[in-house]
């Protein structure tokens, strides 16, 4: 067989399987289970695995606690999706993307083994990424849920922390159309007589009872642990010795719930933290499309991958008052709840330019999103893609206007290739 590169490898697993998303543990467990048997893996000690699940807040959690152990000095893996410009962002070791040779590498350890069993493209990454960690040995992996929580592929791993960022009506064709339901899908990543790590403070019918379900030990955001709010917060956390204090942290950027909810779950895996090298972690962290501010030909662009009604939420009570027009470039996915994502920006938004996502069979037709911003009594035009709905929009913006880029991260991604091809 000729050698693959990673580009070619990433177009087969993209074709092999039937569906995008296939929730389900037992073909990605057997497939774990047949490398954990092999010469490179079985001799591996499994780093300390801190599992992230909600509906928003998760990458910015992540991003936090890999800052944080870089500052103190601890050897990480990192793994999160979707990707913006290149898929090695997915898998990082010392917050860097890995090469791509250790990637195909990994894919061909998978292939050897895999036989008649079909796995998605995001089981065959989870795995990829699970491999490199094994042989790299860092002392923890962060690990990001793709979807839900108990049915994902990440939840072939037993979580030593695991991290609930918030539940909120997301992905609903696969969770349920409850926060109750979606709660106890993303509770799943939690084992019992380990730490439990809560950041939603607004509990879903049921809960509480949920929650002692799965017989973890739980730390709740507001009773065990406490933030403040502000440019600059203060935080309490929970720690075997006592309450732990930490002050002045920055709160711009990532909300300092998700800064928070890193350091309580670093304290919980028992990482001595100090409040010097954590102000100065916390102070230049920072996520892609997550209220990122870029200048692109003389105007400000705001990327923020919102894509969600919660989310949408979050970025219209952090936007900065306009000196100009705020002009806005959406599109979304199929199963996103679009009108629930205008009503907290209608009032934001002066010029709506609605595209079509073109990098996913998921995306929803242009045309739907501009019969339903018009139902919401708002007004916009349409264009074939993001990226002529992007320039449209460069276009007709004036010194003072900005524009605001979400509602996917295929959104963000397309406009963000645009801004850095012409740095």
């Amino acid at each position: 067989m000729p050698d693959r590169s990673l580009a070619d490898w990433l177009t087969l697993i993209e074709s092999r399987h039937p569906s995008e998303i296939e929730l389900g543990l037992d073909r990605v467990a057997e497939v774990w289970r047949r490398l954990l048997q092999q010469p490179r893996l079985n001799q591996c000690k499994p780093p300390l695995a801190i599992t992230v699940a909600g509906t928003n807040g998760k990458g910015s959690c992540i991003a936090s606690m890999q800052a944080l152990l870089l500052q103190h000095g601890h050897s990480l893996g990192t793994f999160t999706s979707p990707h913006f410009l290149a898929y090695n962002e997915r898998i990082c070791l010392a917050g860097k993307p890995v090469e791509d040779g250790l990637i195909v590498d990994a894919f061909e350890q998978i292939e050897a083994v895999t036989e008649d069993i079909s796995l998605t493209y995001f089981e065959l990454g989870t795995l990829a990424a699970l491999v490199i960690f094994y042989q790299a040995s860092p002392e923890v992996m962060l690990l990001e849920v793709g979807l839900g929580g108990r049915l994902d592929a990440i939840n072939i791993i037993d979580a030593d922390i695991a991290v609930l960022t918030s539940i909120a009506l997301d992905h609903c064709d696969w969770l349920g159309d409850t926060r109750t339901a979606i709660a106890r899908e993303k509770l799943g990543i939690a084992r019992p007589d380990r730490p439990l790590i809560i950041g939603e403070q607004d509990h879903p019918d049921g809960f509480a009872q949920q929650v002692a379900d799965t017989g973890a030990n739980p730390v709740w955001a507001g009773r065990d642990f406490t933030f403040t709010s502000g440019p600059l917060f203060d935080c309490q956390l929970s720690a075997v010795n006592g309450p732990l204090k930490f002050s002045q942290l920055n709160g711009r950027g990532l909300l300092p719930l998700n800064k928070t909810l890193a350091l309580q779950a670093l304290v919980a895996a028992g990482f001595k933290l100090n409040q010097q090298d954590s102000a100065a972690a916390l102070q230049q962290v920072a996520l892609t499309g997550r209220h990122q501010q870029l200048s692109h030909k003389g105007i400000e662009v705001i990327l923020d991958v919102a894509h969600n009604p919660a989310a949408a939420q979050v970025l219209a009570a952090n936007l900065a008052p306009a000196q100009g027009r705020t002009i806005a470039v959406a599109a979304v996915l199929e199963d996103k709840d679009w009108s629930g994502i205008i009503a907290p920006m209608a009032d934001l938004v002066d010029d709506w330019i609605i595209g079509e996502i073109s990098d996913s069979s998921r995306a929803r037709k242009g045309q739907s999103l501009l019969e339903l911003l018009y139902n919401a009594g708002q007004t916009g035009r349409l264009q074939p893609s993001v990226e002529q709905a992007f320039q449209l929009a460069v276009e007709n913006a004036a010194a003072t206007d900005r524009i605001l880029v979400f509602g996917s991260f295929h959104t963000v991604a397309a406009v963000l290739k645009i801004i850095l091809a012409e740095v």
